[in-house]
């Protein structure tokens, strides 16, 4: 399922953009794929996820990283995040958006946690593809982009749009940027 995600996983940090002095929220981290590269390129790096035993093997796997102070990793949800207001300048979420109890308390939340200027990516197979695949709609909630985009700017979120590497992608990732002013 990685090296499947590889390339979806590549092109949101890209999106993303992280500097050197950024905090990154990562919703969802799951195997922590792209955990080594946020803290190669962040400031701070916080990962949340719903699972206990994904979060324990995280702290151990990054110890070090948690023991300098440059790393955390939370047991939560989307829609309630285990975090302080306005600490993140960035946040990214791969394959998540299908498990979401609510897309619009999710996106507030990350709303929330982030920074006014802060940045957000969201990366996901749309509605079509996951159709297709014949994934279980008891487990899995698919999504088209703009079931996504509508939330992102109700939460307060401008210049949302979404992106792909190139048309033939079947993935995209939703970007955008807090407002000011929520």
């Amino acid at each position: 399922m990685n090296r499947g995600n590889a390339k979806l996983n590549a092109f949101a940090l890209d999106q993303l953009q992280v500097a050197a002095l950024d905090r990154v929220v990562e919703v969802g981290f799951g195997g922590a794929v792209v955990m080594p590269q946020l803290l190669r390129d962040a400031a701070f790096v916080c990962g949340v996820d719903r699972s206990q035993d994904v979060v324990d093997a995280a702290a151990r796997r990054f110890a070090d990283f948690v023991h300098s102070g440059r790393a955390e990793f939370k047991v939560g949800t989307v829609e309630n995040l285990p975090l302080p207001d306005a600490t993140f300048d960035k946040a990214l979420s791969v394959h998540t958006v299908y498990f979401w109890q609510s897309l619009e308390a999710g996106c507030k939340e990350i709303a929330r946690v982030l920074k006014p200027g802060g940045q957000i990516v969201l990366g996901f197979l749309p509605k079509a593809h996951m159709d297709r695949m014949k994934m279980p709609s008891d487990i899995f909630t698919p999504r088209d982009p703009d079931d996504v985009m509508a939330p992102l700017e109700q939460a307060g979120f401008r210049m949302v749009e979404t992106r792909r590497p190139n048309s033939e992608s079947g993935w995209v990732v939703a970007t955008g940027t807090r407002a000011d002013d929520r």
